[in-house]
């Protein structure tokens, strides 16, 4: 009788803890899509207004960054989304294909931005060739159709179930995006190291600080990317290799990519003197 007793109090207190850590994860999760869109919304946005009233350096140079924010405008919506559908469920096929924008919209765009800051450093004539606007909407246009492809495959994998399939898809592609952004964060490193040859005085110092802008925009770039993925692909790899999901492990993850969502509008605002921080 006593055993019993013990038991039950202690499968009781067990049940009640392991409910009380379901909570604090949803919680936790909720606290995230809550900051996702009501922080990155109006902050995106904003960026957008200032580009496109030129504020900055005009929709030509900075058309990267307007598809950038327009895309990030999408996740921080999926996340209200996310939270609408546990109680309409039939907005969670919608939050599947809004899905792609967080594993293919932001990282591809975020490589594309860098891919400019290397051909204006490496590769000035290469970049004042294809500097028009008409190059770089087809270079977008075909992004956000890769970025369409990925929600689709995000909609029709998640909801058949084939995760595992899925999250070796998404490690891979992480992993190209890595590598390429750290090729060109390299690339633009050596040449900042270099000095143009019989290049003197005010002009010398010009090319240098427009070289080391690149290699920092790069940098952080790149290191924002490693934030917001390595923990994704860290679960995503445990989850594969062991068959388990561990909801706390994709919410720690969840928070690493609403807190790397807010390094560009952080960046961009600061480099219009935008920023509360920045000195005018």
């Amino acid at each position: 009788m006593n055993n019993s007793t013990v038991n039950f109090t202690t499968s009781e207190a067990s049940t009640n803890s392991t409910t009380h850590f379901i909570n604090l994860v949803n919680i936790t999760s909720l606290c995230a899509y809550s900051i996702a869109f009501l922080f990155g919304v109006p902050s995106h946005s904003y960026i957008i207004w200032l580009i496109v009233t030129g504020t900055g350096s005009g929709v030509a140079i900075e058309y990267f960054i307007l598809n950038l924010s327009i895309c990030e405008i999408g996740n921080s919506v999926n996340g209200l989304l996310f939270m609408l559908s546990n109680w309409f469920s039939s907005l969670f096929t919608f939050n599947l294909f809004l899905l792609g924008l967080i594993i293919a919209g932001r990282p591809l765009f975020q490589c594309l931005i860098c891919v400019e800051r290397y051909l204006a450093v490496v590769h000035p004539v290469t970049f004042l060739k294809y500097k028009p606007l008409r190059y770089r909407v087809i270079c977008c246009t075909v992004f956000w159709i890769i970025t369409l492809g990925f929600c689709l495959l995000c909609m029709l994998a998640l909801s058949s179930g084939n995760h595992i399939r899925y999250g070796w898809l998404f490690s891979l592609q992480f992993l190209i995006f890595v590598s390429i952004q750290l090729f060109y964060l390299v690339a633009v490193l050596k040449a900042l190291k270099q000095s143009g040859p019989g290049k003197r005085g005010k002009k010398r110092e010009e090319e240098n600080h427009m070289k080391r802008r690149a290699f920092y925009l790069i940098l952080i770039t790149t290191l924002s990317m490693v934030f917001t993925y390595v923990p994704y692909l860290i679960i995503a790899f445990f989850t594969m290799l062991t068959q388990q999901s561990v909801d706390v492990l994709w919410c720690i993850g969840l928070v690493c990519y609403v807190l790397g969502g807010f390094v560009q509008p952080v960046l961009y605002l600061h480099r219009v003197g935008k920023h509360p921080l920045s000195s005018n």
